[in-house]
């Protein structure tokens, strides 16, 4: 027996043993399968059939599946742990009476409409006196600290050419729509969004008291235009090469000749800190230094004043808070109703002070035997992979060898972190909601500022244990598995192994993938950019882009929206994860069983709940709005896609349930895309 299939066969006995008093369920949803529908012809609606009929997409969501469900769940127990707070003899300043004071703020709709605008006054003045052009880094550098879209925005991570440093990165910014084709293509549904984004704009002025909104709001929109025209396309974004460009802060005059870095730098506070910088998207910032320079005064106080507006508006009155979603929840996402005041509330908690909330959510949510078992999961497919890289036909021996020393150096994360964020500098006033946002997020900038020139801190976390979601981090190497995830339908511990595998087991390998993909895989095992062919040799590297050339192409054939077809160059990344975690994760499975047969549980064969435990992890409705929306901006396909076409990549797939040349869901061998 190998060492790989001895350690997934201790595994599995272990497993067993502790289970062997409990008949297992197959963890798959019988109700929402659709016996009209030919598995071979359409697996996704095969699966989730009944249930795509039956669902209506609640009216506070733009979309509603799987993911949104478990969300509701989690949401609904962290509104039990909140409440439980209110009231409660918390000791002063503690996390708890922080959280209680900060919900409370928010639920207070009668102290918002006696204050109206007045909590922004100082803000506003800021900006009504700018008279001159140097001033306007300085409102830049005050908008990133307060966390106001501006037209560029920091973000403080690791260097990613000295994984062993933090570095402050400049990013492009400023748009009010979701990305640069909302103002710039000339679309039918895009056209009728830019108009009614113009009225939103105008509409919002005139609330706050401005005589002369209408010209003002079509300025804001003249401009935002001119920064979408000389922004970097989602797609060049994607390149870490390309967009890693580090600059001293000597030489940013030349990039921006008369902007005024020296007022930035100081009033961002990064001066002193480093004495470099990166910028993403240097031709942006040059063109930026144009308009700066070009665009009318009034104009930028106008636009700034919108920023303000339109970012403090779910925190203001009602007026604001009802014309804010009118635009970005209806008009945007299509979502007819706004969501109960309580669930935004909460939302504001858990983005504010979010690590404090999760370790409540932790100590009475997240049982031990779940963390225990999913760390077994996730070396068996570490194991899996170790053991598929010898087999790839388009891998030599060279660069498998460095894939495997990547391998191993990955960090795993489960369920929540070891340390916790310390927010004792976080001041929250009862009452004070303006006040306590800007102060959490001017909290939440200093903390990340007070990295840079410190070691790296490789306990934190990018997500909060509550989270219904997981990450690959390519900087740090790491995968981490929030608590929040590690439940049905992704993971079911009274489940046999298959839908288990098919669903959180095939989320692990999607997050391990993100390693190699088109983007990890330009990192190595420590977290630094490498130039090509990075860890590759010349000749695999080809092979590897052919075949994630044929990939593009497979997606981008697909429109869930007539005329708004997915972006298979933006949602690479994700569908080499999708479809090398879905392989990786069945190889998992089959080695797990130790040569034994699976069990037959509700007339399915183990392979056959396998795949239907992935396609009902992405059992989806989403609004006609919402989609359009993430086909422009969402590096990931729909879920209907990301939970069907994996499986026509896999003749495991074909296997399982009997497909032919001839059914839908057939791809002949040499059209499938395979990487591991």
């Amino acid at each position: 027996m190998n060492r790989l299939l001895a350690l997934i066969t201790c595994a599995a006995l272990s497993v067993a043993a502790a289970e062997a008093q409990t008949p297992l369920e197959s963890g798959i949803a019988l109700q929402y399968v659709d016996p009209a529908v030919r598995a071979q012809d359409a697996f996704y609606r095969y699966v989730n059939g009944k249930w795509l009929s039956a669902t209506q997409i609640p009216a506070d969501k733009f979309s509603y599946g799987s993911f949104d469900m478990l969300a509701d769940e989690v949401q609904s127990q962290l509104h039990t742990i909140v409440e439980s707070l209110q009231g409660a003899q918390n000791p002063p300043d503690s996390n708890a009476q922080k959280i209680a004071d900060l919900f409370a703020s928010f639920m207070d709709e009668a102290a918002l409409e006696r204050a109206g605008l007045q909590p922004l006054e100082a803000e506003f003045k800021s900006v009504q006196e700018l008279r001159q052009r140097s001033q306007i880094p300085v409102i830049i550098a005050h908008f990133n600290r307060i966390g106001v879209t501006a037209p560029y925005t920091p973000q403080v991570h690791l260097d990613a050419r000295d994984s062993t440093r933090y570095v402050f990165d400049l990013g492009q910014d400023g748009l009010g729509m979701p990305d640069r084709d909302y103002y710039l293509l000339d679309d039918v549904k895009l056209k009728q969004t830019r108009a009614l984004y113009r009225s939103h704009i105008e509409r919002m002025l005139r609330l706050a008291g401005d005589d002369d909104a209408g010209r003002e709001a079509q300025e804001v929109l003249g401009l935002e235009t001119a920064l979408a025209r000389v922004q970097w396309t989602k797609v060049e974004n994607r390149d870490p090469v390309k967009t890693y460009n580090k600059f001293e802060f000597a030489k940013l005059a030349a990039l921006a000749p008369g902007y005024d870095w020296n007022a930035y730098l100081r009033e961002s506070g990064v001066r002193g800190r480093t004495s470099y910088l990166v910028v993403s998207q240097p031709s942006y910032i040059t063109a930026l230094n144009h308009l700066v320079q070009s665009s009318p005064l009034p104009v930028w106080r106008s636009y700034f004043r919108w920023r303000l507006l339109s970012n403090f508006a779910p925190y203001l009155s009602k007026n604001f808070v009802d014309e804010d979603f009118a635009f970005q929840g209806t008009a945007l996402s299509g979502t007819p109703q706004n969501k109960e005041r309580w669930k935004r509330g909460l939302d504001l908690v858990d983005g504010s002070i979010g690590e404090a909330l999760g370790e409540l959510y932790v100590a009475r949510y997240f049982p031990p035997e779940s963390k225990a078992r999913m760390d077994q999961l996730v070396k068996n497919l570490l194991a899996a992979y170790a053991a598929d890289i010898d087999t790839l036909s388009w891998m030599g021996p060279a660069t498998a060898q460095k894939a495997k020393e990547k391998l191993n150096l990955f960090t795993v994360k489960v369920g929540y972190p070891t340390k916790w964020r310390d927010y004792s500098r976080l001041r929250i006033m009862a009452g004070e909601l303006t006040g306590n946002v800007i102060r959490a997020q001017v909290f939440e900038y200093e903390r990340n500022l007070n990295k840079l020139g410190q070691p790296i801190d490789r306990t934190e976390w990018d997500m909060s244990p509550q989270t219904v979601n997981a990450y690959y981090d390519p900087e740090k190497n790491e995968i981490v598995f929030p608590a929040a995830i590690l439940q049905p339908p992704f993971f079911n511990v009274h489940a046999d192994d298959a839908v288990n595998y098919g669903g959180i087991g095939a989320v692990i390998g999607h997050e391990i993938s993100h390693g190699f993909d088109d983007q990890g895989s330009q990192y190595d095992g420590l977290g630094n950019l490498l130039d090509a062919p990075g860890w590759f040799t010349t000749s695999d590297l080809a092979q590897f882009n052919a075949r994630t050339h044929s990939l593009v192409q497979q997606y981008s054939a697909y429109s869930p929206v007539p005329g708004f077809p997915i972006n298979g160059e933006l949602t690479l990344g994700e569908n080499i994860a999708d479809n090398s975690g879905l392989a990786i994760a069945y190889k998992a499975y089959r080695l797990s069983l130790a040569g034994a047969s699976a069990p037959v549980i509700d007339g399915l064969s183990g392979d056959q709940r396998f795949f239907m435990g992935w396609a009902q992890v992405w059992r989806d409705k989403t609004r006609d709005q919402q989609a359009i929306k993430w086909i422009k901006s969402d590096p990931h396909s729909p879920s209907e896609f990301r939970g069907l076409l994996p499986e026509m990549n896999l003749a495991a797939f074909d296997e399982a349930f009997d497909v032919k040349p001839g059914d839908h869901m057939y791809l002949a061998p040499d059209k499938r895309v395979t990487l591991w």
